[in-house]
């Protein structure tokens, strides 16, 4: 069993605060030092109260989701011998209602783009790859929402 932490943290920075009008802006701090900034997205909460420029928590929600799919995917090719040059995914995610009218991430598209070295996976290979990957992918097994892997266009 292992834990994971963040810390994250926001600081008042006007005289408005009840009526709404204050900053989104916060910090997200990992146990390897990094810090990012975070923000509402300017979707749901309009600039300036958000700040586009910053990580929204419905964009680190689809990150997690590919990355965790990515790296099982990597190690998954890496063990059945396959050269993996590069692996870049434009990941989607889709933010609506449901029937109670609660928003919710309902799908997440992965739109992985994979090239190889010498030793190539064939098409039905990567797909099954893909299969066992989401399979095994600690946030896929954690969420509700449904992932769908997209071929290339």
């Amino acid at each position: 069993m292992s834990e994971h932490r963040a810390i994250v943290s926001w600081r008042q920075k006007g005289p408005a605060f009840r009526a709404g009008r204050y900053s989104r802006e916060h910090h997200w701090s990992f146990d390897g030092g990094l810090t990012v900034p975070a923000s509402a997205s300017p979707s749901i909460v309009p600039p300036p109260w958000s700040v586009a420029a910053h990580v929204d928590p419905e964009e680190a929600y689809v990150a997690a989701i590919a990355s965790c799919h990515l790296l099982w995917w990597l190690s998954l090719a890496a063990q059945e011998g396959y050269d993996v040059a590069s692996y870049r995914d434009e990941a989607t995610g889709v933010l609506q209602r449901d029937a109670a009218g609660r928003s919710w991430i309902s799908e997440v598209f992965l739109c992985p783009q994979i090239t190889y070295g010498p030793h190539a996976a064939g098409p039905g290979d990567e797909a099954r790859l893909h299969e066992l990957a989401h399979e095994r992918c600690f946030i896929a097994n954690s969420i509700k929402t449904r992932v769908t892997v997209r071929r290339p266009r």
